[in-house]
């Protein structure tokens, strides 16, 4: 439940014009809610400012659709990630408002305005074009947590001209979110060039030597450029959260 409904709902208690029945039913699945295989954080929105996430992967589209009910219900927008075409099929037929994002297989649903909490541009970058699916989920889950948000996309190290064509873009971002598979050279440029925080974001693109991502992970972590944190292979999500995290401060 988003902080903005519950001071409503309690200012509306206080002047009369909502009974306290009312209220109470609106409250009583506060903190948890358990449906059988899955136990919803209704409380996280008040205690994170962002409601419990979906991990769309390893779950039936039954299972997804059953817990963004009880999300909106509760009057919170919903994230869900890793949802497949196949499953938004099952999903859209119930709830056709949704909004997805087929490069990230990202799935939103807005049931409040979002309220942009961020104090400045988180700027998401992808060092080529197959890295925009993680980078997607990053910038989705970045607008969602309230953000003002922009991207630059194949920019890699194969032509840093690319990159360096688009500084003001660079230096006027709060926060950096940059992606990368191969050898996952990208983060350290940019760590060379700006002074704000970078969340550096290794992907699973790249040839057999790459090891599924893990060449870029290593890569990341050995950064000589001062300023960045590395988050899990894949992890858009990840990313996005944290530089919303950051971006708040």
């Amino acid at each position: 439940m988003n902080t903005n409904y519950l001071q409503k709902l309690l200012e509306g208690v206080k002047n009369g014009r909502i009974e306290i029945d009312h209220a109470l039913d609106e409250l009583k699945n506060l903190p948890l809610e358990e449906i059988g295989f899955a136990t919803i954080d209704h409380h996280r929105t008040l205690r994170q400012g962002f409601p419990e996430v979906i991990w769309g992967k390893d779950k039936s589209a039954k299972q997804i659709l059953s817990i963004i009910n009880k999300i909106k219900a509760n009057h919170d927008n919903v994230l869900a990630t890793r949802v497949t075409p196949k499953k938004l099929e099952v999903i859209k037929q119930k709830i056709p408002e949704v909004n997805y994002y087929p490069a990230s297989r990202t799935l939103t649903l807005i049931n409040h305005e979002i309220e942009i909490k961020g104090k400045g541009t988180i700027l998401v970058i992808s060092a080529g074009t197959s890295d925009i699916p993680v980078a997607e989920e990053a910038l989705v889950t970045a607008k969602m947590m309230g953000n003002e948000t922009d991207f630059l996309y194949d920019v890699g190290v194969a032509g840093l001209h690319r990159l360096i064509n688009q500084k003001d873009k660079l230096f006027s971002a709060h926060v950096l979110i940059v992606v990368a598979g191969m050898e996952g050279a990208l983060p350290s440029v940019v760590g060379g060039l700006v002074s704000r925080p970078i969340i550096a974001v290794p992907t699973s693109v790249g040839y057999g030597s790459s090891f599924g991502g893990i060449t870029a992970l290593l890569g990341m972590l050995n950064s000589c450029a001062a300023g960045i944190s590395v988050v899990n292979i894949d992890n858009g999500f990840g990313a996005g959260y944290n530089a919303s995290l950051i971006n708040r401060v």
